[in-house]
């Protein structure tokens, strides 16, 4: 029994241990997800003066910051993956210039946390759409609340802070949970995730009607 627990422990290390390929796709994903970080916060100004009709509905923009997190756990499936990416995301941002300077750090750090989290809860181990909605919505929470009490967001009416929580929160579940999901399954059928877990599984998926053929 103890040699059984002691090859299961060293099973679930292994999994869970860091590649080099891990580290170098991860931080392709952040210094991508940067670029569009800051790109989203070019168009922000624009895109919130057209929800300005009501109040706090801005908080739909929330998702464009966060799925970084959520995309890069669902890539490299390995603890710490969330926080880094959407950490990396942040500093390239930041680097590129955006209007919020360090604060995008910050930002990042919490939202990052907040999208592993949503892994973490489900013990590394649903890398499914549970999982990546879990991510989102827990990171939508992150920012709702740092908005919320931290930004401009925060001189507005309770009202109008609560419709901004809850529509970062829904963007959080939407944009950077089931896009992400999206984008990984899309990815991970062109093959270009072969060498990690989400490739093998689409490829297994695809062969299963072959073989009971």
């Amino acid at each position: 029994m103890h040699t059984s627990t002691s090859t299961s422990a060293s099973h679930v290390a292994h999994r869970f241990r860091w590649r080099v390929v891990d580290i170098v796709v991860a931080s392709v994903i952040g210094v991508a997800a940067g670029v569009l970080f800051w790109l989203w916060g070019l168009a922000w100004p624009g895109l919130d003066s057209v929800l300005s009709f009501t109040p706090g509905l801005s908080g739909l923009l929330a998702g464009g910051w966060l799925f970084a997190g959520v995309l890069g756990g669902l890539i490299i499936r390995k603890p710490g993956a969330a926080i880094y990416t959407e950490v990396v995301a942040a500093v390239v941002s930041m680097a590129l210039g955006t209007q919020w300077a360090f604060l995008t750090l910050v930002w990042g750090l919490v939202q990052g946390a907040a999208a592993e989290l949503g892994f973490a809860i489900l013990l590394y181990a649903n890398w499914r759409l549970l999982g990546a909605l879990t991510s989102g919505a827990l990171a939508g929470i992150a920012v709702g609340l740092l908005d919320t009490s931290f930004s401009s967001v925060a001189a507005l009416s309770f009202e109008a802070r609560v419709a901004y929580f809850v529509s970062a929160v829904v963007s959080g579940i939407v944009i950077a949970g089931l896009l992400s999901w999206v984008i990984a399954k899309a990815l991970a059928a062109t093959g270009a995730l072969d060498r990690f877990a989400a490739g093998r599984e689409a490829r297994a998926r695809e062969a299963e009607p072959s073989d009971a053929a």
